[in-house]
């Protein structure tokens, strides 16, 4: 049997002022390419079908990096939080039968192997989506996820919203999902910005499918260096020599 096909949403409108520099964020270089480049190549690597960049900061520069990887790109004009860049892919995508992976453009390290199995854990269960998480000792500053007794996933709080129980939580929300194409948009239909971020929030299409009575999976990343965001020079350099020393690992 033929899997569906796959789509794509890669988040990257953002400007970045912690890496102190006007360089769009996802462009800064990681082993010498854009942050952004790791991202549409591993997405290539799983030949997805469609793919729509969600662009904002420096919109041209990136959408040249995307025009090599022949993806296209929507401008998300204000940046009213990650539920509102995803709906920027609406008109490209909404129409199109199968599953849409949703990426951040600062995570130049998550390997299209971990990409592959996202996708597949979802079509084996039959679920309406799943969120790529991780385990840690210490989750401070991640959404964190919220299961049932049978582990399935019932929503995900932001830290800035979560009480002081589930910040004891030490699963975590990587940003990364896949989500059956039909029910995403159908979801974010339905999400709000009554948050004290006063954002509309992508993580809130989870709950909601699970409202519904929809399966939602929380399949855990095997390796963790692969989920970090890039968000200060810091962190750029931490990004890098993981990767080379990932790469070793890989045998590449």
């Amino acid at each position: 049997m033929v899997d569906p096909a796959k789509f794509a949403v890669v988040l990257a409108a953002g400007q970045g002022k912690r890496m102190q520099s006007d360089l769009a964020k996802v462009l800064h270089p990681v082993a010498g390419r854009p942050m952004i480049s790791h991202v549409l190549s591993n997405l290539a690597r799983i030949e997805t079908r469609r793919c729509a960049v969600i662009v904002g900061h420096q919109a041209e520069r990136v959408a040249e990096i995307c025009a090599e990887f022949g993806v296209e790109t929507a401008l998300q004009e204000q940046q009213l939080g990650t539920g509102h860049a995803v709906l920027q892919a609406k008109e490209t995508l909404s129409t199109e039968d199968g599953y849409t992976l949703v990426l951040c453009g600062d995570v130049p390290l998550l390997r299209a192997e971990t990409l592959e199995r996202l996708f597949q854990e979802t079509l084996a269960a039959g679920a309406a989506g799943a969120v790529l998480t991780a385990i840690t000792d210490d989750a401070t500053g991640y959404g964190r996820i919220l299961r049932d007794g049978t582990a399935r996933v019932l929503g995900i709080v932001e830290e800035k919203d979560a009480t002081d129980e589930q910040r004891k939580i030490r699963e975590y929300n990587s940003g990364s999902y896949c989500f059956r194409n039909d029910l995403l948009w159908s979801a974010l239909d339905e999400v709000g910005s009554e948050n004290v971020q006063g954002e509309f929030y992508l993580t809130d299409v989870v709950g909601i499918l699970a409202a519904r009575g929809e399966k939602v999976l929380g399949v855990i990343c095997r390796d963790e260096r692969e989920l970090q965001g890039v968000n200060t020079v810091e962190d750029l350099k931490r990004a890098e020599a993981d990767f080379f020393a990932m790469q070793s690992e890989d045998g590449g």
